[in-house]
């Protein structure tokens, strides 16, 4: 059995946790994940750790698991908007009753296992949680 790996590289860091976004050095909008290049307007870009707060914009619970997902079923899947920043993305979500979940919902950024792959290690990823949860 060996240390936790993130699910891919450059994505996000453990402690704290925070998504590593870029920001455009010309038009100054994030996106995320990273790049060198701004997807807008083509100019060069620079790494930014952003997050933990977050706020729910929208969302859907899933209860079957797509082709090639591990992890656990059900599970929140939505959008989410890091506080501050204006940038939203896509991310799993903790909560996984439809009821519980709203737009509007302030949201936690979380750094968790995801599940564990053939060698054993915990495959680690991103995932927000309802703040306070």
């Amino acid at each position: 059995m060996g240390a936790s790996r993130p699910i891919a590289p450059g994505l996000f860091t453990a402690d704290p946790p925070r998504l590593l976004a870029a920001r455009c050095d010309a038009c100054r909008e994030l996106h995320f994940p990273a790049g060198d290049t701004c997807p807008y307007c083509g100019a060069g870009a620079s790494v930014e750790a952003v997050g933990p707060q977050a706020t729910l914009r929208l969302f859907t619970v899933v209860t079957t698991a797509p082709p090639g997902y591990a992890g656990p079923v059900p599970y929140g899947f939505g959008v989410v908007e890091l506080d501050g920043t204006g940038l939203c993305v896509l991310g799993r979500l903790e909560e996984t009753v439809f009821e519980r979940l709203r737009p509007g919902l302030p949201m936690q950024l979380r750094i968790a296992p995801l599940f564990t792959d053939s060698d054993g290690r915990d495959v680690l990823s991103w995932s927000f949680a309802a703040d306070g949860a």
